[in-house]
């Protein structure tokens, strides 16, 4: 049975740091465009980044770029998200994804069921 599984969530103080991981089972996550998304009380889903199983592309939106980072480890099989210098509207519950096609898929053919972040002093 295929299942992402996210983890490292938890409370910050701003300008602190978390690692988020994607652990798969069930499929080869090397094999597949694995994106974070993150979601606020309130506010809409929103793409974070997103990392190309072809060609090792990354995305970031731009509230977080220089911030975040995206990387994969194999042997592993996760999917991590460095998250550094956090900011309070980092505030959400993460998700991971995964889609054979394309980062930018309308429907992505997997979803982990979250781990929450909340950044607040």
């Amino acid at each position: 049975q295929v299942q992402l599984v996210e983890s490292g969530g938890g409370l910050v103080q701003p300008r602190g740091s978390l690692t988020l991981s994607c652990a798969a089972s069930g499929l080869t996550l090397d094999h597949y465009n694995v994106a974070w998304f993150r979601q606020a009380p309130g506010k809409e889903r929103e793409r974070v980044s997103c990392i190309w199983h072809t060609s090792g592309h990354t995305y970031y939106v731009d509230s977080v770029k220089g911030r975040f980072t995206i990387a994969r480890d194999n042997a592993k099989n996760t999917v991590y998200l460095q998250m550094n210098s956090l900011k309070p509207e980092d505030t959400a519950v993460y998700y991971c994804a995964a889609d054979h096609l394309s980062c930018e898929d309308a429907d992505y053919d997997y979803w982990g069921q979250g781990t929450q972040v909340t950044v607040s002093s």
